[in-house]
């Protein structure tokens, strides 16, 4: 590789760089906006003075605490549950042996082309019947279910452990529950991190599911900021948006920073024997 075209590719990639940075870039510097800049054009690169009260402002003017609690308490019991089932089912297809199995997992994989906003209507329904609104029920079923795209990281990285550590463990009097609890979860710290990551990501970043099940005072932050962020005239305070969205964004960044490299390694090595 020449100097030129290694200089070449860091100026590409560069700008790429910048080109996603650009809107975490434009949403910062939003939130330290005054209502007056905010209406001005051309619009500002960067506020005349920044006005971090915008972010006191955005936690104040909703019920951002309660919120908070009502969303991590969501992602807490989607991501626990949706890992734990998913984990167990991907087991069962990986190393048990059943009448049907390849069916019954091609049927499940198929789950995966129908979107779920098409069987939101319908599973509202029946958790009305089951007078399950308004609680957090409907999060412990649905984690309960688990993922088929999960089901299938978990089940290919179970059919790459070796069989004779599960066999040496049957010697050893050690049943299928115990083996999945002592030998292979245990092992699979790489795939639990993805499943941590993106069950988490999906319950903090649901609007629709909160906005259906939850009443106002109980519901999460994504809806709380979506329709309290307004003014007198109900017309939207971009400013107050975009520092809610600024502090609604830390605690996926936190998560995938500290799970990162486990993540990657998830999806590296689940499709590898």
């Amino acid at each position: 590789m020449t100097r030129s075209y290694r200089y070449a590719l860091y100026i590409v990639l560069l700008a790429v760089v910048l080109a996603m940075l650009s809107p975490i870039y434009w949403l910062v510097q939003t939130s330290l906006k005054s209502p007056a800049e905010m209406a001005s054009f051309p619009p500002t690169w960067w506020p005349s003075a920044p006005r971090f009260a915008n972010y006191s402002d955005a936690v104040s003017s909703v019920n951002f605490v309660g919120a908070l609690q009502n969303s991590l308490t969501i992602a807490f019991i989607t991501t626990t549950l949706t890992t734990l089932s998913s984990a167990w089912v991907g087991f069962g297809f990986a190393r048990l042996t059943a009448p049907g199995k390849k069916q019954l997992f091609v049927i499940l994989l198929s789950t995966m082309m129908l979107p779920g906003i098409v069987t939101l209507v319908p599973t509202y329904l029946i958790f009305a019947k089951l007078h399950m609104v308004n609680t957090y029920w409907p999060w412990v079923a649905w984690g309960l279910g688990g993922s088929a795209f999960l089901i299938f990281l978990f089940r290919q990285f179970f059919a790459g452990i070796p069989k004779e550590m599960e066999e040496a463990a049957i010697i050893d009097g050690c049943g299928y529950v115990g083996i999945f609890w002592r030998i292979f979860l245990p092992q699979s710290w790489p795939v639990i991190a993805a499943s941590v990551i993106l069950s988490f990501t999906g319950a903090w970043g649901d609007f629709v599911g909160p906005a259906m099940f939850l009443s106002q005072d109980s519901t999460t932050l994504a809806v709380a900021m979506a329709t309290g962020y307004v003014n007198d005239k109900g017309l939207p305070l971009n400013n107050l948006v975009a520092a809610g969205a600024v502090m609604y964004v830390l605690p996926v960044l936190v998560l995938f920073m500290f799970m990162q490299k486990r993540f990657v390694s998830g999806f590296s090595t689940s499709g590898i024997k």
